[in-house]
């Protein structure tokens, strides 16, 4: 599986939904310059695990604002499966208040260039083609910088939901460490000591 940290986050133009609204052409371009992006997938609309994450995500929506991180949600159902889950009442299974953008990756292309797509596609020898598995998003997040670079991705299993206090404290070490200068040990958390560095590369001493 490769890894992206440190690489430029895949591009793509794709449909999105947003409330009520379906956009179209969105893209996370939009975010260079100006905000810090959690960009995640899920595997399924209208499934179980999922609604707690994205909920979860939204109830935690403020905190990631004050941190100038935009988020974005992402799976391979079409935007029109996204528009009738966030017009569900959550108490019947839906999404309904989720206001960030939930990107529609139908063609998969988005999930397969951040490595995060369950399943496997391959032609046979007849020229036929075969499928072993869902081609589906596994849980994958993905913390993006402000110049666009990724700077921390993680990806879990479908039965194995994420936390979203962990992603929170990631985007704190990292705004710590630009603000700073300063290395982040671990379980750090906002307002605990850090780390500097010594001339010869190994840690020297504790600094607030």
């Amino acid at each position: 599986m490769p890894v992206l940290v440190g690489k430029p986050a895949p591009t793509f133009s794709a449909k999105a939904v947003k409330g009520e609204t379906i956009i179209e052409g969105f893209s996370l371009e939009q975010y260079i310059g100006k905000k810090y992006v959690v960009f995640f997938f899920y595997p399924k609309d209208f499934t179980f695990v999922c609604p707690t994450e994205l909920h979860r995500f939204q109830e935690e929506l403020g905190e990631f604002e004050s941190r100038d991180v935009a988020v974005v949600g992402c799976s391979t159902d079409s935007e029109f499966s996204h528009w009738a889950w966030l017009q569900t009442p959550k108490n019947k299974g839906g999404i309904q208040g989720v206001t960030y953008p939930l990107v529609a990756d139908i063609n998969k292309t988005i999930s397969e260039d951040y490595d995060v797509l369950a399943g496997n596609f391959e032609v046979n020898e007849f020229g036929e083609s075969v499928v072993t598995g869902e081609l589906v998003a596994y849980r994958g997040l993905f913390l993006i910088d402000k110049e666009g670079i990724v700077r921390h991705q993680v990806i879990n299993d479908m039965p194995l939901g994420r936390s979203i206090r962990e992603c929170l404290r990631v985007v704190d070490a990292l705004q710590h460490f630009e603000s700073n200068g300063e290395v982040c040990p671990m379980d750090w958390e906002k307002g605990s000591d850090a780390m500097t560095a010594d001339h010869a590369g190994v840690s020297g001493y504790l600094s607030k």
